[in-house]
């Protein structure tokens, strides 16, 4: 005999738990004879259809302006969670939807090349892990020392160029690269605030002007 579950309890799973979200996903699951108005609880065989009909009709979403709109040209319905760690689009952190809308932002200018300038070890590695596929990244160490002719071929190679002050970064490192008169200042992106989320907001802010 097959196990079951609690239908309410295994929407808030995905963190369907406000009156009207689970209502119509309940309605959802009861077009697709997944169950019925006078169930209370499912068998655990048809759970994977389940989150087939959910997926591919609903988008979960936060209230974030961003993600309801990401939601809206997603072509599913939105259907409103209330962690934001069950948004599909930011999974409830700055840094994701930050993530996402960089991508999106390079995308919709054509920028395949970005040079970041300074960042901790384990940010540069976790930049690289969450853009890398995407898009080229070249970080460079603020902390070691950085040509001029190095710092050239850096401005020269990327689309976009973050100088990341807040962070690790000696000034005979970012003098290189923000110095007045630079051939490619036009790329180059001083950024004041520290976290990645602000890093690539300032990018985002860059790319848009």
């Amino acid at each position: 005999m097959s196990a079951d579950k609690d239908i309410d309890g295994w929407l808030a799973e995905r963190g369907i738990t406000s009156s009207d979200s689970r209502t119509r996903a309940r309605n959802a699951l009861e077009e697709a004879g997944l169950t019925s108005a006078r169930k209370v609880r499912i068998s655990e065989p048809k759970l994977p259809r389940a989150e087939q009909v959910l997926a591919e009709r609903f988008f979960r979403v936060c209230t974030a302006t961003e993600c309801q709109q990401v939601a809206r040209a997603s072509g599913r319905e939105p259907l409103p969670v209330e962690l934001r760690s069950h948004c599909e689009h930011c999974g409830g952190s700055n840094n994701r939807r930050a993530e996402v809308a960089f991508l999106e932002a390079c995308e919709r200018h054509g920028v395949n090349r970005v040079v970041v300038v300074g960042g901790s070890p384990a940010v540069r590695e976790e930049l690289e892990d969450k853009l890398g596929g995407r898009i080229e990244l070249r970080m460079v160490d603020g902390t070691e020392r950085r040509t001029a002719g190095k710092a050239q071929s850096d401005l020269e190679w990327g689309d976009l160029v973050l100088v990341w002050g807040a962070t690790e970064l000696h000034h005979k490192v970012s003098s290189h690269y923000t110095q007045p008169g630079t051939p490619h200042r036009h790329k180059v992106v001083h950024v004041a605030r520290r976290g990645v989320a602000a890093l690539l907001e300032a990018g985002i802010t860059h790319l848009d002007r």
